[in-house]
Order: structure tokens, then sequence, then C-alpha cells
């Protein structure tokens, strides 16, 4: 008879386990698609339990709290966002055609085909409490650091000089609120995804219109 290899599940626990993960992966859907329909205050742990088709111990078990399932969505989307958006810089010889895709994706890829995660991003997560306000400033923080990294690696692909050592930052910065502003103007205050192929050129052209202007003479 083989022996079990120390720290090897048995088939029956490696059921156990997927059984386990896939009780987790429906709390977080049902909670995120409640979340970006009724609002997360409005949403209750039993309602959640309920559009899950599990038990509220079920929900308890995995998460202590309804904020904790919020910052575990926000944490993951944010994820989401930053690697489309690095994949497509990357994936781009040219740093400025690398900056248009990874606008257009953002744009295109993600909040066209996930508005429910933008609403939970940028509107759910408001003002909710001081442990979803420290998630924000992480994953805000992040993205302005990518950004700054690929500004960075544009200018110096590009051989220029930015005017001064500000210069990236303040892009970084402005890059990552105007996506936070498109997403409220054509997704949650106006359900307008459709126009957001359009949109997406015409912000991209804007934004690298001011990294031009930047650049020192």
């Amino acid at each position: 008879m083989k022996t079990k290899k120390p720290g090897i599940l048995s088939r029956a626990g490696q059921r156990r386990q997927r059984e386990k993960e896939g009780r987790r992966d429906a709390i977080l859907k049902a909670a995120m698609a409640l979340f970006a329909s009724e609002g997360y205050r409005q949403a209750s742990m039993e309602r959640i339990a309920d559009e899950a088709e599990v038990s509220i111990g079920t929900v308890y078990i995995n998460f202590k709290s309804k904020e904790e399932i919020l910052a575990h969505l926000m944490d993951e989307i944010a994820y989401e966002i930053r690697k489309i958006v690095g994949d497509n810089f990357r994936a781009s010889e040219d740093p400025y055609e690398g900056m248009r895709k990874s606008g257009i994706a953002f744009m295109t890829e993600f909040c066209q085909q996930y508005p429910e995660k933008i609403i939970i991003l940028y509107r759910e997560s408001v003002g909710k409490s001081p442990l979803l306000e420290a998630h924000r400033e992480k994953m805000h923080k992040q993205l302005i650091n990518d950004l700054q990294g690929a500004v960075e690696t544009l200018k110096e692909k590009s051989g220029f000089r930015f005017r001064s050592d500000l210069s990236s930052e303040i892009i970084a910065t402005c890059i990552g609120g105007m996506y936070e502003r498109i997403a409220y103007q054509f997704i949650i205050w106006q359900d307008r995804t459709d126009e957001l192929d359009e949109a997406s050129e015409e912000v991209v052209d804007f934004l690298i219109g001011g990294i031009d202007a930047l650049r020192k003479k």
C-alpha cells in the first residue's frame, strides 16, 4: 500500500478543499452583486448568504464581517486593474504606444466588461470605515507608483527630461485621477459604457499630450 506523502491531501481532502473554495467564491460573487446593485450599507450578511446559497454560519466562517468582504473585494479589483494596465504597457516596445494601450485597456477591457467592480472600487468603498479608507489609500499609492514607473520608463526610453523632479509623480497622479473620473462619468453617474471605446481614444491622446507638455525644452 502506498504511503501518502506529508502535506499531500487525499482525494477526499482535495474535494473538501475545492468545495470550501467554491463556497468562499460564491460568497464573494454574491456580495459583489449586492454591493454594486443595492449598495454596501443596504446589503446584509444574511442577504449575502441567501444569494450565495450558503448558511449564514458559512459566511461568518469565511469572513468576520461585511467590512472584511468589501476590503477583500477592493484588494482583488485593484490588483486586476494594476495587472491589466501593467501588462498592456509592457506588451509594447514603444512606451508611448504602451501608455495608449494601457489606458484604452482600462476603459474598454475593464470598465466596459466589469462595471460592477468599478462601482465597488470607486463608489461603495468611500467613507465607510477607517479600515476601508486604509485599503483605498494603499490601492491609490500602488497604482500611482505603477503609473509613475511607467512614466519614468517612457522618459528614459525616449531620451528626454521633464521640467522638474515632480513631473513624473504629477503625471501619474493625473492619470490615476482621470481613470477614476472617467469611471464616475461614464459608469457610476451615467450608464454610458457603450461610449467608452470612443472616449478612451480621446482620453489617452489628452494624457500623452500632457506628458509631452512637461518635457524640458
